[in-house]
C-alpha cells in the first residue's frame, strides 16, 4: 500500500506541476483496500515525475488499433472515489451524466498514454477503469484529467482518490458489480450501471477494447450470479427506499408530524422518482405531487401507479408546491441547486412552518446553506449511512457467500 500511495502521490505531483499548483508529497492517501483481496497485488507500477505534454495530443486510436494493442500485455487499473471515502462535495465535482461517459473516456485516451478507458459515474461513486502498456504515464494522464475536470486543488484530490491495479482493480470491480461495495449492500441498481458502462464502452464512440470489454462483461456476469445464487439482494433496499426510511424515521422529530400525515412532493420524474413512489406507496402514502420540467414522464408515472393520487406540476409551480408540502424529495439531473437558502427566502419559506428536504441527487439539488434556515431540515445521500448500517449487519452471511463466488469470477478473468 505504501508503494501504491507513493505512485499516486507522484502522479498527482505531475498533475500539480502542469496546473502550476504546489504539491507536498505525502503517504497519507486513503486506501479502499479495507475489503478482502485475492492475494498479493500484481502491481508493477513505478513512481514518475514525467510531465505529460498536454499540448501534444496524439490522434485517438481506432477500435482496431485498441484491439491489436490488447495483445501486448495491457494491465487493468482503476482510479476513483466513492461514498466510502469522499464527501458529496467532492464527488459532485467529478460526476458525469451517462450520456457523456464515452466522451470522457475518449478524452482520457486522447494523449495516447491510455489504450482503453471506461467511466462509471453514479450518485455514490466516480471511477475510471483503464488499460495501458505503461503504467506510470497512464496514471499521470488519468490524474491530470481528474484534476482538470474537477477544478479541485491537487491536495484535495489526493485526500479522496483511491488507485488499484492488476488483481486489486479486478477484485474491486467484481465487488462493485456484486453490490458488496455499495452503500446499500446488495442493491440492484449498480449492476445495471456496470452493465451500461460495458455497453457504452463497446459502442462505436466508446473507448473500450479487448481487455476492458471482457473485464466489464465478466463483472456483469458475476453480479448476476451473486444475485441468483445468494440471498444478497433479497429484501434489500435502494437509495430511494433509504431516503423514505430516513424521512419516516425523522418526521416526528423534524416536523412534529407522523410520517403518515405528511404532505409529500418529489422534484424530478426519473428512475429515482419511480422508486420513491414505489416505496412511499408500500407505506400506504397515496397522495404525492411531482414537479418536473415537462409533463411526459410524470404522466407515465400516473399510468404506472393508478392507485396513487399523483398531482403533476411544472417547474413554474415549484415554490407553490414546496410551500404546501411537509417533505420534499429532490431527484433531478440538474447541475445547479434547485433549492437553496436564497430561493427559500425569496419565496417566503424561510423561518416558516417546518419543512424537510431530502436530496438524493449527485450533483446535489439542495444547497448546503439550507441547513442554516430556521425550521428547515435538509439531508443528502451522505446522511443515509446511518439508515443502511442495519441493512449491512443483516447481510453478513450473504456477503461471505457472495465474496466466494466473486473470487471465482475474478480468478477466471485473471487467468484469461
Amino acid at each position: 500500500m505504501k508503494f501504491q500511495s507513493a505512485l499516486l502521490a507522484a502522479a498527482l505531483a505531475v498533475a500539480s506541476m502542469e496546473s502550476g499548483q504546489s504539491f507536498t508529497p505525502s503517504l497519507s492517501l486513503k486506501s479502499t483496500r479495507q475489503h478482502t483481496t485475492l492475494g498479493k497485488s500484481s502491481l508493477n507500477m513505478v513512481a514518475t515525475t514525467e510531465v505529460v505534454n498536454g499540448d501534444s495530443i496524439r490522434p485517438r486510436r481506432t477500435r482496431e488499433e485498441r484491439l491489436e494493442a490488447a495483445s501486448k500485455g495491457l494491465q487493468v487499473h482503476c482510479v476513483g472515489l466513492s461514498i466510502h471515502h469522499a464527501e458529496v462535495e467532492v464527488r459532485e465535482k467529478l460526476a458525469i451524466p451517462e450520456a457523456m461517459w464515452n466522451a470522457a473516456s475518449m478524452e482520457i485516451c486522447a494523449s495516447g498514454d491510455v489504450t482503453e478507458a471506461a467511466v462509471l459515474s453514479t450518485c455514490n461513486r466516480f471511477e475510471v477503469y483503464y488499460a495501458a502498456p505503461n503504467a506510470r504515464t497512464a496514471m499521470a494522464a488519468v490524474t491530470k484529467y481528474l484534476a482538470d475536470r474537477s477544478g479541485l486543488p491537487v491536495s484535495a484530490l489526493r485526500k479522496n482518490l483511491f488507485m488499484l491495479s492488476g488483481d486489486d482493480a479486478v477484485w474491486h470491480l467484481m465487488r462493485v458489480a456484486g453490490g458488496l461495495d455499495s452503500l446499500i449492500v446488495g442493491e440492484g441498481q449498480i449492476l445495471s450501471q456496470v452493465r451500461q458502462c460495458h455497453l457504452h464502452s463497446i459502442e462505436e464512440d466508446g473507448s473500450g477494447g479487448k481487455v476492458l470489454s471482457r473485464l466489464l462483461n465478466n463483472a456483469v456476469a458475476a453480479g448476476k450470479r451473486v444475485r441468483s445464487e445468494t440471498a444478497i439482494s433479497k429484501g434489500s433496499v435502494s437509495i430511494s427506499s433509504a431516503a423514505v426510511e430516513l424521512s419516516e424515521m425523522l418526521s416526528q422529530k423534524d416536523l412534529n408530524l407522523p410520517f403518515s400525515e405528511a404532505r409529500l412532493a418529489v422534484v424530478g420524474a426519473g428512475k429515482m422518482t419511480r422508486l420513491l413512489i414505489t416505496h412511499l406507496a408500500s407505506r400506504g402514502l397515496e397522495k404525492i405531487a411531482i414537479v418536473n420540467r415537462s409533463l411526459g414522464r410524470p404522466q407515465e408515472l400516473q399510468e404506472q401507479f393508478p392507485d396513487v393520487d399523483i398531482e403533476v406540476k411544472l417547474m413554474d409551480d415549484l415554490w407553490d408546491v414546496v410551500g404546501r408540502s411537509d417533505i420534499v424529495y429532490t431527484a433531478t439531473s440538474s447541475v445547479d441547486y434547485v433549492i437553496d437558502e436564497q430561493k427559500l427566502e425569496e419565496n417566503g419559506l424561510a423561518a416558516g412552518r417546518p419543512l424537510m428536504l431530502v436530496d438524493i441527487s449527485v450533483p446535489r439539488n439542495v444547497g448546503e446553506d439550507c441547513k442554516k434556515v430556521q425550521n428547515v431540515a435538509a439531508y443528502n445521500v451522505d446522511d443515509l449511512k446511518a439508515v443502511v448500517a442495519k441493512n449491512t449487519a443483516m447481510r453478513q452471511r450473504e456477503m461471505v457467500e457472495a465474496t466466494n463466488l466473486l473470487k471465482e469470477e475474478a480468478t477466471s478473468f485473471s487467468a484469461w
